[in-house]
């Protein structure tokens, strides 16, 4: 089975309909979707149409801005930039739509086929897992063999080879890793909405569940029409302005 594994799509329609005209190119049986559909882009209502599109055996997870945007959460220790796109989305979310976005199921969750999703982190939703010392702690209650997580924007890998765990960020337009037996991996895929590793593209990643093989993907979309609809929704400018940048 091949998996879509894309996260923090954040309201870009135009990141995320490039990635499915992409992924359907290469061909995937089910999506799986790490969280935070919504918040900071202006596109929030034909994202969460798209997802909901998805196949059928799709599994979507809440992340922090869903919490917010659903008003789960008050957002607290949101910026007031990102305050702001919540408030503009909930507003503009329609009935339908806001309604899914409560209703999204809480990570961490277990495919049929053994994988495991969750926003931050397995152990807390809204953790930045960033650092091998966060990583060697949920590796230590962890058993799980290949786990995919979002939240940081940054295409990246933790692995726990029995000897020591390690990190990497992942590069470019094309990369592969192969999963090995025995070996355990953390997994992020990217942000498709709002990168944050200084590259504007769009990321995602396709697992080959035959191969047994993690690829990273990057792709081109329209980044000046997503800011213009952003500084035509009246959010703040520096939504827009980061786009163009990949931070």
């Amino acid at each position: 089975m091949r998996h879509l594994i894309i996260a923090d799509i954040h309201g870009n329609s135009e990141a995320l309909e490039a990635v499915l005209v992409r992924a359907r190119a290469e061909g995937y049986d089910e999506a799986l979707v790490l969280g935070d559909l919504v918040g900071y882009g202006a596109g929030p209502n034909e994202v969460v149409d798209a997802v909901r599109e998805l196949t059928p055996d799709s599994k979507v997870i809440r992340g922090n801005h869903d919490k917010v945007v659903a008003d789960l959460e008050d957002g607290w220790n949101f910026n007031s930039v990102a305050l702001a796109a919540a408030q503009w989305t909930r507003r503009n979310l329609t009935p339908e739509n806001l309604e899914y976005v409560v209703n999204l199921r809480t990570g961490p969750v277990t495919t049929a086929t053994g994988l495991v999703i969750c926003h931050g982190s397995p152990l807390d939703e809204d953790e930045y897992l960033l650092s091998v010392d966060q990583a060697i702690r949920i590796f230590k209650v962890h058993p799980h063999a290949l786990t995919f997580f979002g939240h940081t924007h940054i295409p990246s890998l933790f692995v726990d080879d029995g000897d020591k765990v390690s990190v990497a960020v992942v590069e470019g337009e094309h990369a592969a890793v192969p999963i090995e037996r025995g070996v355990r991996y953390l997994v992020n895929p990217g942000s498709v909405g709002q990168p944050r590793d200084q590259d504007p593209r769009a990321a995602f990643v396709i697992y080959d569940g035959e191969a047994d093989e993690v690829h990273w993907r990057r792709v081109e979309y329209d980044v000046e029409r997503a800011q213009r609809r952003i500084r035509e929704a009246g959010l703040p400018p520096i939504l827009a302005n980061r786009l163009a940048v990949g931070v």
